[in-house]
């Protein structure tokens, strides 16, 4: 097993991204707005992932750093294309709420690396 597996932030990351991908697969968004959000949501796991395999604290405190600012740019596209009418807003509240999550632990990992 790697260590990444064991983190519970990898693990909600991922359903993060499987609920996006969901989205993207049934919504009617343009295909700059669903590329961009497509590849910030598997940032937000590969980097944590990648982040878990560094040695030195610096590393890993960087890899973190880029997976909770791709969390935010998710939060940030959902947020466009709620005031654009594509997304409902209770289902942009579920998305915000995981991102929100993830932040918050992705900024506790980050903190311990400090």
């Amino acid at each position: 097993m790697f260590d990444f597996e064991k983190l519970e932030v990898y693990a909600k990351a991922n359903i993060f991204n499987l609920h996006v991908q969901k989205y993207l697969l049934k919504g009617s968004i343009d295909g700059s707005a669903k590329s961009q959000l497509r590849r910030a949501s598997l940032s937000i796991a590969l980097n944590i992932a990648e982040g878990s395999g560094r040695n030195g604290k610096a590393d890993k405190r960087h890899f973190f750093v880029i997976a909770r600012g791709s969390t935010f740019e998710c939060v940030a596209i959902l947020d466009i294309l709620k005031d654009e009418g594509v997304l409902e807003h209770k289902e942009y509240s579920i998305f915000y709420s995981f991102g929100e999550e993830l932040s918050k632990m992705l900024y506790a990992m980050i903190r311990k690396l400090d």
